[in-house]
């Protein structure tokens, strides 16, 4: 069990407020003068680098942060959500999505029982299903090739598997494999999603994969409903066997619903849904767009750096380090933001996923053992592809507030092109900004340089770079399916990382309940309002003012609306 002692009261944690002010009284542009410093700052596993020396930390700083993870027990932590204990207590659940990549021969428990043959026994059944449905062997309602693949799903059901869906998108390798295939995601239950899902499908032609552990889930449901009718008005409601298939643990309900049990495929409570992307959530809609070999190998990348993680020491482990470097940057140097900065356009879905990954697990204000902390926990994410980004929100970094910057650069681009005449590839050019962003954030630009260049006086304090602000620098071999699953666990294990030195619980996410179920109570009101003309009861007058002036607005609404899909 946790112990109740907060991280703050331990004395490693007092000793690094004390260092705060020591290291206020350096610059970075001194910090990275300093050779032996920065070579000690570089780590190296399976063709990725990290360089974090640009950030505010000396190696003293190191040091500290070291034994502040000792006295967090974080290696004790690591072993026991790798070993299966029931690390997420408020649901007495393990947490074990490393399990979801590990080799056949690999031995991970939960309760007493190796879950690794019941990982496998899933992905077999999704390869076997997607080589059918991919071969031409299983065929729609009128004997068409099923081609098209529209996944509906909310928040980690999603975020995950459009991440990679859109890394792999660009991928030659990927390319090849979903030549003439299509695969959408429907998550959000406005309409509109619906629409622009599935405009340009076929419903002869499409499969529609509805994820949901429980097959409960509002406004998944809705959707998978809205996609049920719109296959059932062109093919008949038999067709909705031969078109729609589940990721679920609810057999009953998704027999209720329509579809064959034997067509659900299994995963498990241990398996949190921002972190379910290795699972049958983003596996199967996957495999069935590039088949069940290219994800394999993202599923490869991801347990190399499992393997990582949990051998390696502090000083090497890069999920480590990157966590140890978010929590001074968070707790110690007072900056809540992080922004993710990758230098590739197959990456613009990455923050979108980590945002929810980080922000949902370590969005918390109580300990694990339900003591309120006195200090602040969690990151607010975002990010941006550079170098758009460079061009909207970098004014701020650079001029504005300090928020620490992640750079993730790629040495071999997907998609090369160099253009006969150029100076340098389009590559070159990408990359050229990804070298020199951190160092202008780094080093500045100070009044005096500013002079010797002429510059005009009054122009001098708006064209002068503080410098000093921190950043750090992943950069991969290429952006295949394997360093894709590499970069994904080593962000969801970064964020493990800081959950465990802060002492809270990365593992649930009850912050999401409340709003549910205060929404369920105004879908019954606009129900009784539209249908039964019954008044507003049992709101604030905030509340009933604007359901009011919503249910007058659109009072247009016929109360019994034909089904209709919207078009665009």
């Amino acid at each position: 069990m946790a112990s109740s002692t907060l991280i703050c009261d331990t004395e490693p944690w007092k000793d690094l407020k004390n260092h705060v002010q020591e290291i206020k009284k350096t610059h970075l542009r001194d910090l990275m003068s300093d050779t032996d410093r920065c070579q000690s700052m570089m780590v190296e596993f399976d063709g990725i680098l990290l360089d974090y020396s640009r950030q505010n930390a000396t190696l003293k700083t190191m040091d500290k942060l070291y034994q502040l993870a000792e006295a967090a027990q974080l290696n004790n932590k690591i072993n026991q959500m790798y070993n299966g204990e029931k690390i997420n207590s408020t649901e007495n659940r393990s947490v074990l999505h490393v399990a979801l990549r590990a080799p056949r021969d690999a031995a991970i428990n939960s309760d007493g029982k190796n879950v690794v043959p019941e990982v496998w026994k899933v992905l077999d059944k999704i390869k076997e299903f997607s080589e059918t449905i991919r071969s031409g062997s299983w065929v729609g309602a009128t004997g068409k090739v099923l081609k098209d693949v529209v996944a509906v799903g909310i928040g980690g059901s999603f975020l995950g598997p459009l991440f990679v869906h859109t890394a792999l998108q660009t991928d030659l390798e990927a390319i090849e494999c979903a030549r003439g295939r299509q695969l959408q995601f429907l998550a959000n239950v406005d309409p509109i999603d619906v629409a622009k899902s599935i405009t340009g499908l076929n419903p002869e032609t499409t499969l529609v994969v509805v994820v949901s552990k429980t097959f409960t889930t509002a406004e998944t449901m809705l959707n998978a409903r809205t996609l049920r009718e719109w296959i059932s008005t062109a093919l008949g409601p038999s067709a909705v066997a031969k078109h729609m298939v589940a990721v679920s643990t609810n057999l009953t309900l998704v027999e209720k619903f329509g579809i064959d049990p034997n067509n659900a495929f299994a995963f498990w409570d241990w398996v949190g849904g921002r972190y379910s992307v290795c699972s049958a959530v983003g596996v199967l809609p996957l495999s069935l767009q590039y088949g069940f070999s290219v994800v394999e190998k993202f599923l490869k990348g991801a347990w190399s750096i499992d393997q990582h993680f949990i051998s390696a020491p502090y000083e090497k482990n890069i999920p480590v380090l990157l966590g140890l470097l978010s929590i001074w940057n968070v707790s110690f140097l007072g900056h809540p933001a992080r922004a993710i900065l990758p230098y590739s356009q197959a990456l613009e879905k990455f923050a979108p996923h980590i945002q929810q990954v980080s922000m949902e697990s370590n969005g918390k204000g109580v300990s694990i053992d339900g003591m309120p902390l006195p200090f602040e926990a969690g990151e607010i994410d975002f990010g941006e592809p550079g170098t758009n980004g460079q061009h909207s929100f970098y004014q701020l970094i650079h001029q504005g507030r300090v928020i620490p910057c992640d750079f993730i650069g790629v040495v071999k681009s997907q998609q090369p092109v160099y253009l006969k005449g150029e100076v340098v590839s389009n590559h070159d050019e990408l990359m050229s900004n990804f070298f020199a962003q951190p160092d202008a954030l780094a080093v500045g630009k100070t009044p005096e340089q500013l002079q010797k260049e002429n510059v005009a006086p009054h122009l001098i304090p708006h064209k002068t770079f503080s410098g000093n602000r921190p950043s750090l620098s992943l950069l991969l071999p290429s952006l295949n399916a394997y360093n894709i699953g590499q970069l994904l666990a080593i962000y969801e294990h970064r964020i493990a990382v800081e959950g465990f030195i802060w002492g809270i619980n990365s593992f649930d996410q009850w912050g999401v309940e409340l709003g549910k179920s205060l929404a369920t109570q105004v879908r019954k009101q606009l129900h009784a309002s539209r249908m039964k003309r019954e008044p507003i009861e049992g709101f604030n007058f905030s509340t009933t003012t604007l359901l009011t002036r919503y249910l007058e607005a659109s009072s247009d609404i016929p109360s019994d609306p034909p089904t209709l899909l919207p078009r665009i």
